[in-house]
């Protein structure tokens, strides 16, 4: 074993089941024949986890920085195992059929994890992941195997220019809405498209990629900064290799992913969501990593504190920055150091640098020379910039983004769509009403299957002008780049007989994002009617990877989970 590792037993860490003793002369000779050595085959096995693929520019700088992860480990006295696995980029994904693969994804990002390291015995895990679900899904293998484990972000895209702004992705979607009302031509449209993404990277708003990556940071798996880094930026690589060595310290300590994300770490990361304004798919990420440890934390429990939280970060789509930005003003350390000095934080959680989140922040100073962040003294909203919903309309609760919005209660009918292209193509002809609240269902964790973002639909209503003029709620997802009055995750699902499937043309819907209400003025006797009369539907999908996540997939309250997690446990993985 390497001089740096005599502290670490070989004895105690699942890799003994393939590289110790006599009975195991076959698989060493595996490893001999990949170019290892005998002190190499010997030391911890370290898996480094990467989602890197040709789909799309959130994933394609991976490899390389998986290679300097490896540097890092190998320099502490690791021996690091190489391995990929699958995304569903979301901009591709986007606005067809191809959406409701997307959150299939990051379950089977986690369980395709989860195999490589059960099948291979490796001892801990660094995970690099660049697109919206790779990132929970990352974080979930790593709460749910419980080894050693750094997470680290691929890094956000910079931003495009076009006519001396910055812009986009988000900006390419509203610029299909302009598009169709004639108010884009048809060579500017082709000239942003290929001036809006400059590099690889993952959407560089606050959206879900990016809010996600702060969730890294404040839960205390990632190490401190390294979120923030955009992905051509050098640094990135630096970064990596820092994890590599950090995981080779936790396992030393045996510092593990469950002592790091307890119930003050994910409130300290639903803290960060409210604050960055970020996206409301945090309010189903953070329940499914939280169901992989056993801990009871649904999207109420989400929302109340983006109830409390104040927003701080002027982050796009609803301000003006993108991550670069904040990552220049001082990152997400200096956001979470304002937040922590007055209180909003819980500083004595523990994190992957072997150091409290209060120690880790302790020398973050205030940069006076940016405006990307205020002090969360002085908030530009006292509440966060998500908020939870209830009422008769959503039982088990629904979300939406409120940060940069102005007005934040809206009342008017229901149109009422059964699907997302029943509701794009009505958009895209302007059939529909200002004043009218946009209703689509059965696109839930089951009814989907997969729970589809609506992103096409509600950056085509901005770039008619009717952002603020319709309201749209779904038992779907919208994506972190929607803005607007854009409610999602209500339930129960339209697919299950929830009230958002007893929705008739013209019932008056309120929404009140002060209160938290989301209500049809129908009453509970005939909502009950409607009940008894409903039917439901077949679902859409007879095989494959689809119809087995329509099986076992839990409501979007609890995170759309498909196995029983922390509490169905027999064994930890780690304890083999």
């Amino acid at each position: 074993m390497d001089a740096k590792n005599k502290n670490l037993d070989k004895s105690k860490l699942p890799s003994r089941h393939v590289t110790e003793g006599p009975d195991r002369a076959p698989h060493r000779s595996y490893y001999y024949a990949m170019g290892l050595n005998a002190g190499q085959i010997h030391q911890p096995f370290v898996g480094v986890a990467t989602c890197w693929n040709e789909a799309a520019p959130c994933n394609i700088a991976l490899q390389r920085q998986a290679q300097a992860a490896k540097q890092g480990v190998a320099s502490a006295g690791g021996t690091p195992r190489e391995f990929t696995t699958i995304t569903v980029t979301d901009g591709i994904a986007m606005g067809h059929q191809g959406m409701k693969s997307s959150l299939v994804s990051r379950d089977l990002i986690a369980d395709s994890v989860e195999l490589t390291m059960r099948g291979h015995c490796y001892d801990a895990l660094v995970g690099i992941a660049g697109c919206d679900k790779s990132l929970p899904g990352m974080m979930m293998s790593m709460v749910r195997l419980n080894v050693p484990s750094v997470f680290i972000y691929g890094g956000s895209i910079l931003p495009g220019r076009y006519k001396g702004k910055d812009v986009t992705v988000v900006d390419v979607f509203e610029a299909v809405g302009l598009h169709s009302v004639g108010k884009m031509s048809d060579d500017d449209l082709e000239e942003l498209e290929q001036v809006a993404c400059p590099s690889a990277g993952a959407c560089g708003g606050q959206f879900t990629a990016n809010t996600m990556a702060t969730v890294s940071e404040a839960i205390g798996l990632a190490l401190p900064y390294s979120a923030g880094a955009p992905a051509p930026y050098e640094i990135r690589d630096k970064f990596c290799e820092a994890a590599g060595e950090a995981v080779m310290n936790l396992l030393s300590l045996n510092l593990r992913p469950r002592d790091i994300v307890t119930r003050k770490a994910l409130e300290n990361a639903a803290t960060v969501v409210a604050a960055s304004g970020g996206s409301t798919n945090a309010a189903l990420h953070l329940p499914a990593i939280a169901h992989e440890i056993g801990i009871d934390f649904d999207l109420f429990d989400v929302a109340e504190i983006f109830k409390r939280t104040p927003y701080i970060a002027d982050m796009k789509p609803g301000g003006r920055y993108v991550a670069k930005d904040l990552f220049e003003a001082g990152g997400i350390p200096m956001m979470m150091k304002t937040l922590l000095d007055e209180g909003y934080l819980h500083g004595d959680c523990i994190t992957v640098t072997g150091r409290t989140i209060a120690e880790n922040l302790e020398k973050v100073e205030w940069n006076d020379q940016q405006d990307v962040v205020v002090k969360a003294a002085t908030p530009i909203r006292p509440t966060g910039g998500v908020v939870g919903l209830k009422g008769n309309l959503a039982p088990d609760g629904a979300i939406v983004k409120v940060a940069g919005m102005k007005n934040l209660v809206f009342k008017g009918p229901a149109r009422c769509f059964d699907s997302e292209e029943e509701c794009f193509e009505a958009v895209k002809n302007r059939q529909y009403e200002e004043g009218e609240v946009l209703v689509i269902r059965y696109e839930g964790p089951i009814g989907g299957p997969g729970m589809r973002e609506m992103l096409s639909t509600t950056a085509a209503l901005y770039g008619q002008g009717m952002g603020d003029k319709v309201a749209l709620i779904t038992d779907g997802r919208f994506s972190g780049g929607t803005r607007g009055f854009c409610i999602g995750h209500v339930g129960p699902e339209a697919a299950v007989g929830g009230p958002i499937a007893l929705l008739e043309d013209g019932d008056i819907i309120e929404i009140d994002a002060n209160e938290g209400i989301l209500a049809v003025e129908v009453s509970a006797e005939e909502l009950e009617a409607r009940k008894q009369r409903w039917k439901a539907r077949e679902l859409n999908v007879g095989s494959g990877a689809l119809w087995k996540y329509a099986q076992t997939v839990g409501n979007a309250r609890n995170g759309a989970v498909t196995h029983p997690g922390g509490k169905g446990e027999k064994e930890c993985y780690a304890d083999i």
